[in-house]
């Protein structure tokens, strides 16, 4: 009953929200690009004969001598900016929800079990979440990938990179799960409907799993959404950073990190354009989570 009636309630609010819809069809046509992207992208970036050094800086199709073949133009390799964009918003998306997931599994399973254990090991946790959050997300994950460096061999962390980063994106965000998870618990593990479940000698695991867990998803949906922006924009940042992916693989921060270099030449699209995709993806998301965030909790309409 209280599901349909928080989905009813959804699709009212949904429905009357410009921006929430706006950014839910901005959302599922960059997903869609992103997922599709070796079916509707023109050119392969990854394959070295789609490609010519002769297409190279040609401008976007509304500029004077451009290409009718490159709608966004061209980079300084020749490759297609529109299907280096698509491929590099699937890697990112795909990264930073990976990423997302190993956070909430992590960060919802420390919360859940400091707020109904309590005592030390919920001291522990917090002083480790309190210690994390002293720090930017960036950092974190640029401390994480040092230390990755510094106990692989270079081969071998050459070849992990795409696990590295996203374990370090993980690892940077699962203090927000942990903290509201943890909170709710405290609110919920008070309730009659517990008090039963220990009653009838139900173990803890299935105490937090089955009964406390479903009651305090609302929450943790709205930090989901949020952190997987976030978990972008980290990614782009190490990429950026040249910490990240490589610059054969176009994640839109490498994408940007190239265009960085022909700003001053006038090649302005080659920076531009990713940037501008990087931006409106983000904004869309953190827009859908704001409107999940009015959603479960009233008051903040």
């Amino acid at each position: 009953m209280l599901t349909r009636l928080v989905q009813s309630e959804g699709i009212w609010l949904f429905t009357r929200s410009p921006a929430a819809m706006l950014a839910a069809v901005v959302t599922i046509v960059i997903v869609t690009g992103a997922l599709f992207a070796p079916w509707i992208a023109p050119t392969d970036p990854y394959d070295l004969s789609s490609f010519s050094l002769i297409d190279g800086l040609l401008p976007p199709a509304w500029e004077e001598g451009a290409d009718p073949r490159f709608l966004l133009g061209t980079d300084d390799q020749g490759r297609d900016l529109l299907s280096s964009i698509l491929y590099g918003a699937r890697l990112s998306l795909g990264i930073a929800a990976v990423a997302m997931a190993v956070a909430l599994v992590l960060g919802v399973s420390l919360g859940l079990a400091a707020g109904y254990l309590g005592g030390r090991f919920d001291a522990v946790v917090m002083r480790i979440a309190d210690v994390q959050l002293a720090l930017p997300a960036i950092l974190t994950a640029l401390l994480i990938d040092g230390i990755s460096r510094g106990i692989l061999p270079a081969a071998l962390h050459d070849d992990l990179r795409l696990a590295v980063i996203t374990l370090a994106i993980a690892l940077s965000l699962w203090v927000n799960f942990a903290r509201t998870a943890r909170a709710s618990v405290f609110v919920e593990r008070n309730k009659d409907y517990v008090s039963a479940a220990i009653m009838m000698g139900q173990h803890p695991v299935r105490i937090m799993l089955r009964h406390i867990l479903p009651n305090i998803v609302g929450p943790l949906l709205v930090i989901a959404t949020v952190d997987l922006a976030s978990a972008i924009l980290l990614e782009a940042t190490l990429s950026f950073l040249g910490v990240g992916l490589p610059a054969d693989s176009p994640s839109l921060g490498t994408l940007i990190r190239i265009g960085m270099q022909y700003l001053l030449s006038g090649e302005w699209w080659i920076l531009w354009i990713p940037t501008v995709f990087l931006v409106v993806l983000v904004v869309a998301i953190n827009l859908l989570g704001d409107f999940l965030r009015d959603l479960f909790n009233p008051s903040l309409r």
